[in-house]
């Protein structure tokens, strides 16, 4: 008879596959990295964080007005330092010579100069992107190359190029950390390349297919890279170390084909987590989570597929260097650390509980803050700098813009005239309040009689522009009634004048000419900011923080105002209301967050260890890692940009839960074997090597970015994703061994395995080491007993033994002590006396 051969397992074809075609998968993969390098510069970046505000909020709905109807000029802050007033003047002067620069406001009051500084307030010709604006602000540098200058400015700012040359420098420093890492992790020096060229390739194919988002923020386009190669390092690893176990016994292909079969599960499992955590993210209503979610996650996704198709690959290539410079382990145990555990676990657990809840009331005050513009990062830039200057010497400017539909004047003056009266108020504009010549305002409305006085021109020929524009705008009553007492805004007629001179129904001569001419400009420059077809626009200047209760307070006393003079379709827009919206937003997702990212996680955990405590107790480690970690900003009284917090929630749960895994899992499967104590102190040596590479890896991208950037939106996920993974390092190695021991009974308890309940009342037999049971056995049985009535057990038994129940030694080591108490005082012994652990 033919000897059959062995079933081949569905996941054994596909790595067969796999490792057998990974010359077609070498072609594929040169391929799609050099379409993904013409592709990455496909990617659109979004500057402007306020863009995925919901579309609903007041500061989103106002921003898209605003922006279809109004034209934003540039403008800046430059401050002089250490200056006399005279020359403070003649600098004036020679900043409104330059080109591109539309006025300057300067005088010599507390406003503008003090101690012996001037401030600027300058206006350019161009929006903050214009080449015009970019020139000027250029001029104003050389103009004042010799004098101590600060320019506060967003004229020239591009944030993505800025963070793009940041993320460039921390990347070639996490680099070289990363290769390190590897190296002291690893079996086998060249192992190394390995890891780093399928990563490479993984980074490189993600950043390609970013155009396929439409448009992603700058936060995902900056941290991605390093994000994804910290939390993903993992996945090779294990395909690593897959692959050198099974090839001590087997060929290179044989081995690939094995590691990668066993692996593929392993690993996909692995990343659940992760991807669960990053998932609850897409849930937040601040569109920034959807962005960053969908980019993550597809970062992890093609990290696992460069794993399983590339990775195999290169384990061919490079499998006779490998075997060449295999090398000792450089990891040492932390066997030390497992006696500790051991040792403290009734103390450490009541001690980390009152850490955990003090660490949450204070989590729970952390100063989060919604405005970025006056945070301090490590590392400043120069436009940071000047602003903190400014700042220090006459204040912050915090400009809120009021929109209300166009044509009610008096509606407008009424509102300037109220908040001109507000102590919160430092200064006012709009069409009601700019003056247009002797006194008159734009928005005043004035008779023929009065515009031919006003503006020089003969009476009957006001008269003729009147006749023409209550014609043009169908009011022939006016005409009827009398033209003498018709009265017609001076913005509107001026206007209507300019176009009627333009279409050469109206000529004037002389200084009349000139004189209209300039103010014509004025009203142009006026109107692309403060009127469209369908708008009104006025901007208050406020005494007040960007970010404050007494600011939050004065916002409602805004919309009061305006609600006493329109009914609806009005809008305050600026950085407060902004931080408001955010604020109001941020509480909806801070709770949605926190409880799906647990949720997803504790699903997931039930199904991979059976079990209702252990995921409880895991999740409760880890959330007392990240109470812990919001901790420290209300310790320090620093406060904390929200986006830090609700990313970092997340991936702290979806990423740092692996390293609480990996113990888990290994200490589930030793103590099958041998006493809980031994398997936890084995568990944390095997366990370490893995934890080490992945959380300090994690750890250090983390502080590299929260250092090294001067983006406070970034620097503050990377301080506190950093510092929530060695807090969470710390717990699992320190922590949960202690919680996993005293709670042993509790993940017994509520194992799905469990199908009755253990009763401890009566103790009357212990034994250790492998025997054979024949009877009825009700108690605490840490082994794993192989029959339902009658087998064999390798492990601890502590119960209650039915009468007739025999209990028979299969291996010489068998102990069965005369009674319990003599029992547990023996155990105790042997559990202090480190060696015999």
């Amino acid at each position: 008879m033919e000897e059959k051969k062995p079933k081949v397992s569905g996941m054994e074809k596909i790595a067969t596959f796999i490792v057998d075609k990974r010359n077609l998968f070498f072609l594929l993969y040169a391929l799609a990295l050099i379409f993904s390098v013409v592709a990455s510069g496909w990617v659109k970046v979004e500057n402007d964080i306020t863009t995925y505000l919901p579309a609903d909020t007041e500061t989103r709905q106002g921003l898209t007005v605003m922006n279809d109807n109004f034209t934003t000029f540039g403008t800046a802050r430059v401050m002089v330092a250490n200056i006399a007033p005279d020359t403070a003047n003649q600098l004036k002067d020679r900043i409104a010579a330059v080109d591109g620069v539309y006025s300057v406001d300067f005088d010599e009051t507390d406003t503008h100069y003090k101690d012996a500084s001037a401030l600027y307030s300058v206006t350019f010709d161009g929006t903050a992107t214009d080449q015009v604006s970019l020139d000027a602000l250029d001029g104003i540098r050389e103009t004042l190359s010799g004098y101590d200058t600060y320019i506060d400015s967003e004229v020239g700012q591009d944030i993505s190029a800025d963070l793009a040359d940041e993320m460039g420098v921390i990347l070639v420093i996490a680099a070289v950390i990363i290769v390190v890492v590897l190296t002291l992790t690893s079996r086998s020096y060249a192992e190394v390349p390995v890891l780093i060229l399928t990563f490479g390739a993984a980074a490189i194919l993600n950043m390609g297919t970013n155009f396929l988002c439409g448009t992603i923020s700058f936060i995902s386009n900056s941290v991605t890279v390093i994000l994804q190669l910290a939390l993903a390092i993992d996945y090779a690893i294990i395909l690593c170390h897959r692959f050198s176990d099974e090839h001590e016994t087997k060929d290179t292909r044989e081995a690939c084909i094995a590691a990668l079969a066993k692996a593929i599960p392993e690993i996909s499992s692995s990343s659940l987590t992760t991807i669960s955590g990053l998932g609850a993210l897409a849930f937040m209503h601040f569109g920034i989570g959807r962005d960053m979610a969908t980019v993550l996650i597809k970062a992890i996704l093609f990290s696992l597929l460069s794993v399983f198709t590339l990775m195999p690959g290169l384990l061919m290539v490079f499998s006779k260097k490998i075997d060449a410079t295999r090398h000792r382990n450089l990891i040492p145990r932390i066997t030390l650390l497992g006696r500790f555990d051991v040792a403290t676990r009734f103390i450490i657990p009541p001690v980390f509980v009152v850490v955990v809840v003090a660490a949450a009331v204070l989590a729970n005050n952390c100063p989060y803050c919604y405005s970025f513009t006056d945070l301090v990062t490590p590392k400043q830039s120069e436009s940071q700098i000047a602003h903190q200057k400014i700042k220090a010497e006459f204040g912050n400017e915090n400009m809120v813009a009021i929109i209300v539909p166009k044509g009610n004047y008096d509606a407008e003056r009424a509102i300037l005239q109220e908040l001109d009266q507000c102590p919160q108020v430092k200064s006012t504009q709009g069409l009601a309040n700019i003056e247009a010549m002797d006194g008159y305002m734009l928005a005043d409305a004035v008779t023929p009689r009065q515009l031919s006085e006003l503006a020089g021109i003969d009476y009957e020929v006001a008269e003729g522009l009147y006749v023409a524009y209550a014609v043009d705008q169908n009011q022939y009553g006016s005409v009827l009634s009398g033209i003498g007492d018709y009265k017609v805004p001076l913005y509107d007629m001026f206007m209507f004048l300019q176009r009627e001179m333009k279409d050469g129904n109206i000529t004037l001569n002389g200084d009349i000419q000139q004189t209209l001419d300039d103010l014509f400009d004025q009203l142009n420059w006026a109107q692309v900011q403060l009127q469209s077809d369908q708008y009104s626009r006025m901007v208050a200047y406020l005494n007040l923080p960007e970010e404050s209760d007494e600011t939050m307070a004065f916002l409602d006393t805004i919309h009061q105002i305006i609600g006493r003079y329109y009914s609806g379709n009005t809008y305050v827009v600026g950085n407060s209301t902004n931080v408001k919206d955010l604020s109001s937003s941020f509480v909806q997702d801070n709770v949605l967050i926190s409880v799906l990212s647990a949720l997803f996680v504790v699903l997931i955990l039930l199904f991979t260890f059976q079990s209702v405590g252990l995921p409880i107790l895991l999740i409760v480690v880890i959330q007392g890692s990240i109470w812990i970690n919001f901790s420290v900003p209300t310790l320090q009284q620093e406060p904390l940009y929200f986006l830090g917090y609700l990313i970092v929630n997340a991936i702290q749960m979806g990423a740092n839960i692996d390293y609480a895994i990996v113990i888990s899992s290994h200490y589930s499967d030793l103590k099958r074997r041998m006493p809980i104590q031994q398997a936890m102190i084995t568990a944390l040596n095997e366990a370490f090597p893995t934890i080490f590479t992945s959380g300090t890896i994690l750890a250090v991208a983390g502080a590299l970015i929260g250092v090294m950037t001067t983006n406070p939106v970034i620097a503050a996920i990377g301080s506190c994703l950093g510092r929530g993974t060695v807090i969470s390092i710390v717990l699992v190695l320190a922590v949960l061994p202690q919680i996993l021991l005293v709670g042993d009974f509790i993940v017994e308890r509520t194992s799905f395995a469990m199908k009755a309940p253990i009763d401890l009342a009566r103790i009357n037999r212990t034994a250790s080491g492998t025997m054979r049971v024949s009877g009825r056995v009700r108690g605490y049985v840490n082994g794993v007993i192989d029959a339902e009535i009658k087998g064999t057990l390798n492990g601890t038994l502590n119960a209650a033994v039915t009468s007739g129940t025999t209990i028979e030694p299969t291996a010489p080591d068998y102990y069965l002590p005369p009674s319990s108490e003599q029992a547990r005082a023996e155990w105790a012994q042997s559990y202090t006396e480190g060696e015999e652990l």
